[in-house]
Order: C-alpha cells, then structure tokens, then sequence
C-alpha cells in the first residue's frame, strides 16, 4: 500500500530533509556521511542555529531515484545519537 507521500512523489525527485539536532559541529559531519552511503553526491547543508544556541536545524537536499532510499535515509538520520527531530 502507498503512502501518501509516496503518491505525490514522482522519481526521480529531488526531496528536502529537515534535521533538528544538538548544537554540535560533529552532527553536520555525520549527517553528511549517513547521506553519503545511501545517495553518494555533494551536499551544502544549510543550517540555523536556535535562539539559545542549544540546537541546530539542517536543510539538505538529496536527489532520490526511488521511494526506498527517502524511506531508509530517513531511518538512517533518525539513528543519529545527536538528532532530535526529522522532517
């Protein structure tokens, strides 16, 4: 069964994640690397940082060529000791 979102999608796509995560320079370094095992390319996260500086919200666009590798991507951040919240 389709989900919703994977009805809207047409592949391949470009597909935009939202990263919220503790203020830490190292999460941007492994968000990268997880991106980079599953759709090898060059990322420029964009990143904002919370009014108290506690945490940082990251922007990264990838290019998918199918509904799995959004779906897997999406667990593989979700692992990340350091993030709090994916969009």
């Amino acid at each position: 069964m389709k989900t919703k979102l994977e009805e809207l999608l047409k592949f391949p796509c470009s597909f935009t994640y939202k990263v919220i995560g503790l203020a830490k320079p190292e999460l941007v370094d492994q968000l990268i690397k997880v991106i980079q095992l599953r759709i090898p390319g060059d990322y420029i996260p964009q990143i904002k940082s919370s009014n108290k500086g506690t945490y940082i919200s990251i922007s990264i666009t990838v290019f998918a060529n199918n509904f799995e590798q959004i779906e897997n991507l999406y667990y593989d951040i979700s692992k990340i000791n350091m993030v709090r919240m994916v969009l």
